[in-house]
């Protein structure tokens, strides 16, 4: 992985409303992973295109898929919230079709909205798998979506994409942590802990590491990346602490850094960490993986692999607190914002009558929510209604 783009001057998006045509379907977009052994290096080029990452590189990360059978999780977890988004939205009286499709494997984003158009839907709203702020979390997949709709315009297809807004700071999303982190925390300690049980104790809440350059170009003020996951976990500590009718002692740590060695990304990584707190005389750890919407890769390999042989090998209890998946009330947040957009473009109001209110139950919005601040700090896809012609458009 390379640092991101050097950050662009900063323009205030104009307030251009919505067309008032209803949306016609809904799109789940996410990041895609190799179903089988021989899909997995095409799968990292795909990922890596234009890098210039050596094949024998992108061989020694193969391995990581290899031992899980070739296969990632991510595209039958995806799978699964696909079903549970629709009979959710169905109940919730949002009765719009719904497609899923991938940033870097089948089912390619560009294949899945040509079907779209068949199927006669021209009015797409977009909900990712990514809760955050920051350039692959969220700047990335409008990227991809405005070289789709470039790529279209020649075909004569063309879109209004429309987004959903941040899902960090959606209340579902912190409580829904927060009941897994009550759930790791208590197989560690199925009975009250003891004082000194607790002195012990240390909950690690985990996050992609990014790139600092990266992290300092998030959101219109910079670093919004590491402020919004320290922010979701504050609030989950002390949700879950609630429950559990004692203070947890927490930090974030970071998994899954690449790149060059003299490359500075977000640290600590989190088995480095457990190796620290271990030397100190740390005796068990919670890992909560607040930066992951499902159990995929980088959950599967650095944190149920890596990070539990680092306890292990320090000699200290190990859990993991669950992903938010497809938690219930997760869902249903989820389909709160389908609906809040779905809202707004209905009575035709401006895009930021909506984006600018609060957006978290006692949790700070800590940048104003997508896409009225420019994640990257700049102004992006969904600003404005965006066709197959518009996108030919360059920032």
């Amino acid at each position: 992985m390379t640092s991101s783009p050097a950050r662009p001057a900063l323009v205030s998006p104009p307030v251009v409303p919505l067309s008032n045509a209803p949306h016609d379907a809904i799109l789940l977009l996410s990041f895609g992973g190799p179903n089988r052994p021989e899909d997995v290096v095409p799968f990292l080029r795909n990922v890596t295109r234009g890098r210039g990452i050596p094949e024998e590189r992108l061989v020694e990360v193969g391995q990581h898929y290899y031992g899980f059978g070739g296969k990632s999780p991510i595209n039958e977890l995806n799978l699964e919230l696909l079903d549970n988004l629709r009979r959710a939205s169905r109940e919730a009286g949002v009765d719009l079709p719904w497609y899923w499709g991938n940033r870097n494997w089948d089912p390619y984003l560009i294949d899945v909205m040509r079907q779209m158009h068949a199927d006669g839907h021209r009015k797409i709203l977009v909900a990712t798998t990514s809760a955050y702020a920051g350039y692959s979390s969220c700047c990335q997949y409008n990227a991809d979506l405005e070289g789709v709709l470039s790529a279209l315009a020649p075909e004569g297809l063309e879109f209004e994409i429309d987004r959903t807004r941040y899902l960090f700071n959606l209340p579902s999303f912190v409580e829904a942590n927060a009941r897994a982190v009550v759930a790791g925390v208590r197989e560690l300690f199925p009975a009250q802990p003891s004082p000194a049980e607790l002195a012990g104790f240390n909950l690690l809440f985990v996050t992609h590491s990014i790139p600092l350059t990266m992290n300092d170009s998030s959101g219109r003020e910079g670093g919004a990346y590491e402020r919004q996951h320290r922010a979701v976990a504050a609030r989950v500590a002390a949700l879950a602490g609630a429950e559990l009718g004692f203070e947890l002692p927490h930090e974030l740590t970071y998994c899954s850094r690449s790149g060059p060695p003299t490359q500075p990304w977000l640290e600590p990584d989190v088995g480095d960490r457990i190796e620290a707190l271990a030397a100190a005389g740390t005796t068990s750890v919670c890992v909560a993986p607040i930066g992951f919407m499902s159990d995929h890769m980088e959950v599967a390999y650095d944190l149920d692999t890596e990070a539990k042989a680092a306890a292990t090998q320090a000699g200290i209890a190990f859990s993991r607190a669950a992903t938010v998946g497809t938690d219930g009330g997760f869902i249903a947040g989820i389909v709160s914002a389908l609906k809040e957009r779905i809202d707004a473009t209905a009575t035709g109001a401006a895009r930021d009558a909506v984006d600018s209110l609060p957006c978290g139950t006692d949790l700070p919005a800590l940048s104003p929510c997508w896409p009225r601040s420019g994640c990257c700090g700049r102004d992006i896809l969904a600003s404005r209604p965006r066709t197959a012609a518009s996108a030919q458009e360059r920032h």
